[in-house]
């Protein structure tokens, strides 16, 4: 991208702050955010902040992209306040879409999730059927479906992208949001400071962690190419929890073990995994940055 008037919601957030302060030395980039998830301090001084829902009436919408991706994004808030989840996930991408495109925007990318697919311990396509079974699932699955109205009815291009277990350290734009931020992140600064990490379950669950660096390319194809239809995020590798802890201990010198404790939490997918040839093929996106090579700069800031 290069020259464009850019909208990101949840600017200022994990990946937005991430991919808005990469677009921005060749766009002019607005970050949206409500603070709720995200700061302001996580954004260059070349991007412009502007402390909003996505629920307001008057949004920058004056633009020739928008990236949406604002949402309450664990599981929890949604059990706690369906209606609240679906207000902030559904309708604010609903009311942000509609602002755009009534302003001329007609590329839209948007976030939405891996965790529809349920326990995959093979490569999951996007052909395949998904169910939700949380709030959290329930609403980036109705995003996907407002997506192909906008789309068919409106002829916009608007791209789903699918996210897998994304990560960064606590170097990066996360350390704010405590228990909410990516579990690679949390369990290398306890590891590093001699805190045994927590467990929920037996470790063997696995994941496809993806480094937020190969996530904010694979937007920014998405948003050049004007992809239409929903996109998986991942590498197709996966890793269990338990080799997690133990390599975040080879790189960081330490020997910490994990505590285990029970896990209660009801339809908890167990293993993640991305096939993501649909993405490779339509933009020749493939991820950069493998496993080990993402812990060394998620433990980089402590050693």
């Amino acid at each position: 991208m290069n020259g464009e008037r850019v909208l990101v919601t949840g600017g200022a957030g994990f990946i937005g702050s991430n991919l808005a302060n990469h677009l921005a030395g060749d766009n002019d980039v607005i970050a949206l955010d409500d603070c709720y998830l995200g700061t302001p301090e996580n954004l260059d001084d070349d991007v412009e902040f502007v402390d909003a829902s996505v629920l307001d009436d008057d949004l920058p919408a004056d633009v020739d992209v928008l990236f949406h991706l604002a949402a309450l994004s664990s599981r929890a808030m949604h059990e706690e306040d369906p209606a609240r989840g679906a207000r902030v996930n559904v309708e604010g991408f609903i009311n942000t879409v509609e602002q755009v495109r009534e302003e001329g925007c007609d590329t839209v990318v948007y976030a939405s999730t891996s965790s529809i697919y349920g326990d995959m311990t093979e490569p999951s396509p996007e052909s395949m059927d998904v169910k939700a079974r949380t709030g959290y699932e329930a609403s980036k699955l109705a995003r996907e479906r407002y997506g192909e109205y906008y789309s068919n009815f409106h002829g916009m291009s608007m791209a789903g992208m699918r996210f897998f277990s994304v990560y960064q350290g606590f170097g990066g734009a996360e350390e704010h949001k405590g228990e909410y931020a990516n579990l690679i992140a949390q369990f290398a600064d306890e590891i590093a400071r001699g805190e045994s990490p927590e467990i929920w379950g037996d470790g063997t669950q696995t994941r496809d962690f993806t480094h937020v660096d190969d996530i904010v390319r694979g937007l920014e194809l998405a948003a050049d190419e004007r992809l239409d239809g929903v996109y998986n995020l991942g590498t197709g590798e996966s890793y269990s929890l338990n080799e997690l802890v133990e390599r975040l201990n080879d790189v960081l010198g330490t020997d910490v073990d994990p505590v285990y404790e029970e896990n209660t939490m009801r339809n908890y997918v167990h293993h993640t995994m991305a096939d993501p040839s649909k993405m490779h093929e339509a933009t020749g996106w493939e991820p950069e940055i493998g496993f080990d090579e993402g812990l060394r700069r998620v433990c980089d800031q402590y050693l």
